[in-house]
């Protein structure tokens, strides 16, 4: 059995995401240092479920944010995992967790590319959004497959 770590940032777009084999406070340090190695900013805010390793590492890492633990506050997080479980479901489960690692790692920053906030900007504005995203994929496969 492994775990997900995700961080998704206020507007649902994922920052990093760590598979591992443990959910303890030396876990919980990894992720933070992995994902803090990789923003620009340090967070204001961070809303977790209620696990008690995530105080651990936030005390170390972290120690100038809030804190939040909540069942509800961390609905965008949870809610992210979705595309992750429904692709789990049609390859029947990953082979390993290094495999793992590498598929979700490239899978959900180009799901996040392809997919703008629906629920947030109207038909004609979403519709040019997916057409960008469209033509700058294009541009990018097309200069690499160039190279």
């Amino acid at each position: 059995m492994h775990y997900l770590w995700r961080a998704v940032d206020q507007h649902g777009i994922v920052l990093d995401i760590l598979v591992q084999t443990r959910r303890n406070a030396g876990a919980a340090k990894r992720f933070f240092r992995r994902l803090l190695k990789g923003l620009l900013y340090v967070p204001r805010v961070l809303i977790t479920d209620k696990l008690g390793s995530y105080g651990v590492a936030k005390q170390e890492l972290l120690t100038d944010v809030e804190h939040r633990k909540s069942r509800c506050l961390n609905n965008r997080a949870e809610n992210s995992h979705q595309p992750t479980r429904r692709r789990e479901r049609q390859m029947q489960g990953f082979k390993s967790a290094p495999q793992a690692q590498q598929f979700l790692s490239a899978h959900a920053f180009i799901y996040g590319h392809f997919r703008p906030r629906r629920h947030r900007t109207i038909a004609r504005n979403y519709r040019a959004a997916r057409a960008l995203a469209f033509k700058i994929w294009i541009e990018e496969t097309y200069a690499q497959s160039a190279a």
